[in-house]
């Protein structure tokens, strides 16, 4: 009597999933960019130690509210910048229901809102810039002042790089007979860019309106 051995299966090969590349390569960007940021906190803080009391006269002079408002305005356009992700995930470029109908949005009207979120704050800041101005805080008045519109206005100049890169993919979206995988990547690699500017502000913000 021969007893019948069974050769062991082959374990299947573990399927390699190689990250994609245009992903990796915002996020490299992006960490150069918080080294950029990160240069801008420091000759915040080391002007800082030097001219105490001229930091007290200047800070009295903002309008921490009306900031507090504008703050809320941009980090919400990071809610609806990430549900137009998840539309763009699920291939849905464009709403499937009435305008109205906020569930069945797709990613085009999710980055439109996200869009006109992001063009409030700007002009918010501008308004306030001008106020400040008034006041005599300008970017040549003193120390506190160059390092305060320093500081914002490079972080300016980066919410309206995000804004312009929010047409260019609404624009995609329109233009492209089939959206696709590439055009969601697109989108999902904007709003890298977009959470990494509002987490920038927050701190910016705790640090020259509140951290006394």
């Amino acid at each position: 009597m021969t007893s019948a051995t069974q050769a062991p299966s082959a374990a299947p090969h573990p399927a390699l999933n190689r990250p994609n590349m245009v992903s990796v390569g915002t996020v490299v960007w992006l960490s150069s960019e918080l080294m950029f940021f990160a240069g801008l906190f420091a000759m915040y803080f080391t002007l800082r130690s030097t001219s105490g009391e001229m930091w007290a006269e200047g800070s009295e002079k903002l309008n921490v509210p009306f900031a507090l408002i504008n703050t809320i305005i941009l980090v919400s356009s990071s809610v609806t910048c990430q549900f137009g992700v998840f539309a763009a995930e699920r291939l849905q470029p464009r709403r499937t229901g009435g305008l109205f109908s906020v569930g069945r949005w797709g990613m085009v009207e999710w980055f439109f809102l996200t869009f006109v979120l992001g063009g409030i704050f700007v002009a918010v800041q501008a308004y306030e810039y001008a106020q400040l101005v008034s006041e005599g805080v300008s970017l040549s008045s003193d120390s506190y002042g160059s390092a305060f519109y320093i500081t914002t206005g490079f972080h300016g100049l980066h919410v309206l790089g995000g804004l312009i890169a929010f047409l260019l993919i609404i624009g995609r979206a329109y233009a492209a007979r089939r959206f696709g995988h590439f055009e969601a990547t697109s989108a999902i690699v904007t709003s890298y860019y977009w959470h990494f500017v509002d987490v920038v502000w927050i701190g910016l913000f705790i640090i020259i309106y509140f951290l006394k």
